[in-house]
């Protein structure tokens, strides 16, 4: 056991320490001057790009995207009072899901339009609907195998990654542009952009408000996973067997959300989560930096491109819409 986690523990070491310096520095720029740590973060770690395929760097950079990142995430549950709920209200929560059926049948509409399997559409309209890159692996796995299968997966994990990552830079200064207030912003920042990670940056850019209101909202949509899941298992034969399970990190979320509004746990201990739930995001920010590329992320298919953008412009269209004559 012991050599096995010394294993894990040097496979690890230099990409998460990687991670950690480029979010110290992040977080001292951020300090010094003014700007957004998770902003920095993002673009102090494309800069690295070059070591995220690096031997020593790899495994670790991976891990601190994906895993610190879902650990943060359900470790915020901690920050969202029954205030922050009732701020949003049961209306905005039902509303979100329709967000997600509706872009869900866009996509599939679109993907006839543009002579596209169905099964191409709720790839596609999935990823964007509900969680990013996460999602499409989760709607890919219960799809028919196909030859193109996995080539389609990963056009779509690229393009939908490329455009949450210009969401996370653009919307939250298009929702300052249009006047919303930071639980305006927050609520569209979880309501529109694909990638959890992107969420949560883009969230804490606005405020600290703005960054709970959105991860909160986007938890709603990332809960529709399972049920999406099984919808397309119902749709294609052959896909019955696969197992439906619902993201851990979700689960977390909700329990701490509820211990928290208990009042069992100290105001001390809840402050002393919330830091390290911070620099748990900062750190992953940092390494979804590393791992983003910019030649990669322009290398779409024209008309794949087109669904992808189309579904995204559609599902900030009908949120923005909804907030700007509805309100909360």
């Amino acid at each position: 056991m012991v050599s096995t986690l010394r294993s894990r523990w040097d496979s690890h070491f230099g990409g998460v320490l990687l991670a950690c310096v480029i979010a110290a520095a992040a977080t001292f720029l951020s300090e010094h001057y003014g700007a957004p740590a998770m902003l920095f973060a993002l673009l102090i770690g494309m800069a690295f790009h070059f070591l995220a395929k690096d031997a020593a760097c790899a495994v670790g950079i991976e891990f601190s995207a994906k895993t610190l990142l879902r650990f943060g995430v359900g470790l915020l549950g901690l920050r969202l009072s029954i205030g922050d709920v009732e701020s949003i209200g049961l209306g905005a929560v039902v509303v979100v899901v329709g967000f997600v059926m509706a872009t869900l049948v866009f996509g599939a509409l679109l993907s006839f339009l543009f002579g596209r399997r169905l099964a191409f559409g709720l790839l596609a309209g999935g990823s964007v609907a509900i969680c990013g890159a996460s999602a499409a692996l989760a709607i890919a796995s219960v799809l028919p195998p196909r030859s193109d299968r996995e080539q389609d997966t990963l056009f779509v994990v690229i393009g939908v990654t490329a455009l949450s990552t210009v969401a996370m830079i653009a919307y939250p200064v298009l929702f300052r542009a249009l006047g919303m207030s930071d639980l305006e912003s927050g609520f569209l920042i979880g309501a529109t952009i694909h990638d959890v990670a992107q969420v949560v940056g883009a969230g804490y850019t606005v405020s600290d408000e703005a960054g709970v209101i959105a991860t909160f909202v986007k938890m709603v949509r990332v809960a529709l996973l399972p049920v999406v899941m099984i919808v397309v298992m119902a749709s294609f034969r052959g896909a019955q067997s696969q197992r439906v399970s619902v993201p851990w990190f979700l689960i977390m979320f909700i329990v701490l959300a509820i211990l928290a509004n208990t009042g069992l746990i100290p105001r001390a201990v809840l402050d002393l989560i919330g830091e390290l739930s911070r620099w748990c995001l900062v750190i992953a920010i940092s390494a979804l930096g590393v791992k983003t590329s910019l030649a990669t992320m322009v290398r779409v298919k024209p008309s794949y491109g087109i669904i992808l953008i189309a579904e995204t412009l559609f599902l900030l269209v009908i949120a923005v819409t909804f907030v700007m004559t509805v309100g909360f």
